[in-house]
Order: C-alpha cells, then sequence, then structure tokens
C-alpha cells in the first residue's frame, strides 16, 4: 500500500498493491495494520455501497455532530470525489481538493473528520463503497451547495447534474455550519 499526501493536509490517496496476470488480479482493500502505520489510527463501524447513473452528483455532505473519516473508493465505473475543508482552524479551511477514483486506477481517498464530501458520476454507472468511523446519524446530517460560488469547485461534467432535492436545497458555505 501506497499513502500519497494531498495538498490539503489530512487528505490520502491509497494506492494498494495490485498483483495482476492474465486471471484477472488480487489486492487487499484493507489492512488495518497498514493503514494504522501508513495513514491514520481510527476505528471503521460502518461500510456504505451506492450506485448511481452518470451525472448524479452526492454531496456535499457531512455530520456536525458524530463527524466520519471516510476511506472511500470505487469498484465499478469512474468518479469525480471532491473533499472540502470545513475546519475553521486549519490554514485550508473552505479549500476543496478533487481526485478521479475509478474500478481501473483501483485508488482509494482517505477524508478524515472534519470535511464535507461529495461526488459525481462520470461513467455510465458507478458503485462507490466507504469505510466510516461513526454511524449515520441523520439529525446531525448537513449539506452545503454542490455549485456554491465560494467553493467554485471545477466539477468535470457538462450540463446540470442529477441531485436530490436535499442536495439541491444544500447550505451556502458562507453560513453552513463547520467545525472549529
Amino acid at each position: 500500500m501506497k499513502a500519497i499526501a494531498l495538498a490539503i493536509p489530512d487528505l490520502v490517496l491509497v494506492e494498494p498493491k495490485v498483483f495482476g496476470d492474465d486471471r484477472g488480479f488480487f489486492l487487499e482493500s484493507f489492512n488495518e495494520a497498514k493503514f494504522q502505520s501508513a495513514v491514520a489510527s481510527v476505528r471503521f463501524v460502518q461500510d456504505n455501497h451506492s450506485r448511481s447513473a452518470k451525472n448524479v452528483l452526492r454531496g456535499l455532505h457531512y455530520q456536525i455532530q458524530r463527524p466520519q473519516g471516510k476511506l472511500v473508493r470505487v469498484v465499478a465505473g469512474e468518479v469525480f470525489d471532491v473533499a472540502v475543508d470545513l475546519r475553521r482552524s486549519s490554514p485550508t479551511f473552505g479549500k476543496w481538493e478533487g481526485i478521479i477514483l475509478s474500478a481501473e486506477n483501483k485508488r482509494q481517498l482517505w477524508i478524515p473528520a472534519g470535511f464535507a464530501h461529495g461526488f459525481v458520476v462520470l461513467s455510465d454507472t458507478a458503485d462507490f463503497l466507504y469505510k466510516a468511523t461513526d454511524y449515520w446519524a441523520p439529525e446531525h446530517e448537513r449539506c452545503i451547495l454542490w455549485n456554491d460560488h465560494n467553493l467554485a469547485i471545477n466539477w468535470p461534467i457538462d450540463g446540470d447534474p442529477v441531485v436530490s432535492a436535499k442536495d439541491a436545497e444544500g447550505t451556502a458555505f458562507q453560513v453552513a455550519e463547520v467545525y472549529a
């Protein structure tokens, strides 16, 4: 496993070691000891799986209480994955990082607690998996507008994405609840 630091401190791109031959491939999708040694010492309590169609945009989601760290990956298709730093004390507060995750590149992204998260599907469909460090708590869930002009996320899509009613009514970044 290779851990690659990104421009925003604490975000880490994880590249698993892939063993392939004419039969296919094998990789360790998660190894607690290696992850804790190279990335972060955390405990995952919930795994989630979503499938979405092309141009579906989910996010930008976070939990203001019981924040979740997430290790995300794509096992079918391709997405543009985004993490936004919501830690007011951070020098990168309000900055975002976007990474292509796909079944082909097999990369994973570690997003620690304190970030909003979202993605848009670039392929016909995508199966998106993530491990979370806390349980989903809908009463604490918040959503920032995916197209907030202050964040200026450069989503690689043509036209309007497909978003849920909740995501379409997200909060502007300037007035959103954030972390200390």
